[in-house]
């Protein structure tokens, strides 16, 4: 069941299409917007992040392992300072936590001081990109992955913090990230679910809008997708070698080739990370955690589709007007029995187009 809200959004009203019933479809799925490459984290946020075990336990083994000893500078500290916090109480010599958004600086300052941490952690408030920050740290931490792996832009975060906050041979946490992506149908994902945002994900919207200046097509974020959904092999589409070659911008092609008879309308992207070189990475799509999965619309409507049938896809990676965070462009070439259908979807950090494509439609009824 659905029901339509009228949410104000940047001076206007925008039609929003919302689930009734909690819970998502057989699989659990669940639709909210791409929410964390924006600033419009609160508390609740924070405390799914810290609650993630799959997620923390990563990262506290990486920094328990780098740390003691070492100077620690944590990009995106959050409200919580977790890995400023962690570094000193693991035996670093010391740490600095830097965080751009105003609440949550406010926040992390106030921790700061409840916690008795003044005297060993730092605070700066501000993006690392326009600080300078000395003396130069041995380890970066910076936990700025999103579920589209470089969607809050670490690339552009950590090839700064490379050049002019780390130390020659400085260690950054994590190691690698890639996104993945395979052929899907959008009702197969949301294992029956109805095309509908979650009722709590209308407050995020709202916030993204205003803070965008206008409503636009969001990345849409698919919480407990069905893995079975897939259709097709899956491909590395973004690579993140954060202590090796590190891009600002990519473009990789990829075929997909179909595994069983069915209909595909997008792709399902979902996040692999490695916080230590030799650990096995997490896979956001298997695996549980906070991190979700994003799919990207192609096809105005379902393509039948056969077993080995292919569908060659270019995932480029440009970097977006703030010279931070990302813009997608995907280019796919389907190639059935029936013929050869091609299909493109652009996917800004900072949008105007609304209502482009017809899933967007639905979520956004004029």
């Amino acid at each position: 069941m659905t029901e339509r809200l009228d949410i104000p959004a940047a001076g206007t009203k925008v039609g929003v299409r919302v689930a009734t019933r909690p819970g998502g479809g057989a699989a659990g799925a669940v639709l909210w917007p791409s929410i964390g490459e924006y600033p419009v984290y609160d508390s609740a946020l924070y405390g799914a992040l810290t609650s993630d075990e799959s997620r923390v336990d990563r990262f506290r083994a990486a920094v328990r392992a780098l740390a003691p000893g070492r100077r620690v500078l944590d990009i995106g500290t959050g409200e919580h300072l977790n890995w400023a916090r962690e570094s000193v109480s693991c035996g670093a010599s010391g740490a600095v936590a830097v965080e751009a958004m105003d609440d949550t600086f406010r926040n992390a300052s106030a921790n700061r001081l409840s916690w008795g941490l003044a005297d060993r952690v730092t605070l700066l408030h501000g993006a690392s990109t326009e600080l300078e920050i000395g003396p130069r740290a041995d380890v970066c931490v910076a936990e700025v992955i999103g579920s589209v792996a470089g969607a809050e832009g670490a690339a552009v975060v950590l090839a700064d913090a490379r050049r002019r906050h780390l130390v020659p041979g400085g260690v950054v946490v994590p190691h690698r990230c890639v996104t993945r992506a395979a052929a899907v149908n959008l009702r197969e994902v949301l294992g029956g679910a109805p095309v509908a945002f979650a009722p709590e994900a209308v407050p995020y919207l709202e916030r993204i809008f205003d803070w965008n200046g206008a409503p636009f097509d969001v990345r849409l974020r698919i919480g407990n997708p069905a893995a079975e959904a897939l259709l097709s092999t899956e491909e590395d589409v973004e690579v993140l070698d954060f202590n090796g070659d590190l891009r600002t911008e990519q473009e990789r092609r990829v075929r997909l080739t179909v595994r069983r008879p069915g209909s595909v309308d997008g792709v399902l992207t979902w996040l692999r990370i490695s916080c230590l070189p030799d650990e096995q990475p997490l896979d956001a799509l298997r695996d549980p955690t906070s991190w979700a999965s994003v799919y990207f619309p192609l096809f105005d409507a379902e393509v039948p589709v056969e077993r080995g049938d292919t569908l060659d896809l270019i995932f480029r990676v440009r970097t977006g007007a703030d010279g931070v965070h990302p813009d997608y462009h995907l280019a796919a070439t389907l190639r059935t029995a029936a013929g050869e259908l091609t299909a493109t979807h652009s996917s800004p950090h900072r949008g105007r187009a609304f209502r482009e494509h017809p899933v967007h439609r639905t979520l956004f009824p004029a």
